[in-house]
């Protein structure tokens, strides 16, 4: 299996009967050398896909844990350069996929063709980027495509059900639904069953797609999306990132606990 392909490890995990735990970090936070820690702490308690997130000043979907963990990654002097040679080191050691999130302002002043370049060279599986909607990123979607990379197209409960097949008609491997209109990190603001019947949308339309679910979810709320494709946290670990950091303590303890208990509520 090669270590870049998401859609194969959704289907060995598909096979598995199980749901894909996600985590989401930002790179660099608070340093490179403990970012790198956490990602090691995170792969070796369970999770089975990293998302990555790259710093931005004006992150704009993220809410405040993330902002903080981004805040404090950009203030130590983390720039894009130095988040891929994290990645590049964690995959030298572990075979979980990589998913940069980010935003296209990030990606348009590396250029474009670089960005892909340099994912390729950190063995970086997808990229999703927060602020580029479909149509707008077909043709950096092909370009990633062309080059072996996912691009990972975004839903929301707002998305038309015209909109919803034809961006799923575009789509790579794998999307990304998120749960409810917000930022990051705040309180479902939906049932988790309602999430799941959009879940359940979607796949009628494209069964043989991957579907992430993100955006509210914690240790409380996990265990309801048992059978659905993915899930994510995010906002959650970065807090506790922050927390362990104020108390003095390694970050990367406290959030491998994290994971390995998010790990068990959703098997």
């Amino acid at each position: 299996m090669s270590s870049k392909n998401l859609l194969n490890t959704f289907q060995k995990i598909g096979d598995e009967n199980r749901t894909a735990l996600l985590t989401y970090t930002v790179g660099g936070d608070p340093n490179a050398d403990i970012s790198l820690e956490i990602f090691k702490s995170i792969a070796n308690s369970g999770a089975d896909i990293i998302e990555c997130g790259l710093g931005h000043g004006a992150n704009i979907g993220d809410g405040g844990a993330i902002q903080d963990s981004t805040y404090r990654a950009l203030s130590n002097g983390i720039k894009t350069d130095d988040v891929f040679k994290i990645i590049k080191d964690f995959k030298k050691e572990f075979e979980q996929n990589i998913i940069i999130m980010t935003y296209q302002n990030k990606i348009m002043s590396y250029g474009k063709d670089n960005f892909i370049k340099k994912c390729n060279e950190s063995s970086v599986s997808g990229i999703i980027c927060v602020d580029w909607p479909w149509p707008l990123n077909l043709d950096f979607a092909n370009k990633c495509k062309a080059s072996d990379l996912t691009f990972i197209q975004l839903l929301c409960p707002t998305t038309s059900d015209d909109r919803l097949k034809s961006i799923l008609s575009d789509a790579h491997d794998v999307v990304y639904y998120i749960s409810m209109l917000s930022t990051t990190g705040q309180k479902l603001k939906v049932g988790s069953e309602e999430i799941i019947k959009k879940f359940n949308q979607i796949k009628s339309i494209s069964p043989e797609k991957k579907c992430i679910i993100g955006f509210g979810i914690t240790q409380d709320t996990i265990s309801d999306f048992k059978g659905t494709d993915a899930c994510v946290v995010g906002s959650e670990l970065c807090r506790n990132i922050t927390s362990s950091i104020n108390d003095g303590q390694n970050p990367a303890t406290k959030i491998g606990q994290i994971v390995n208990d998010l790990k068990e509520r959703l098997s």
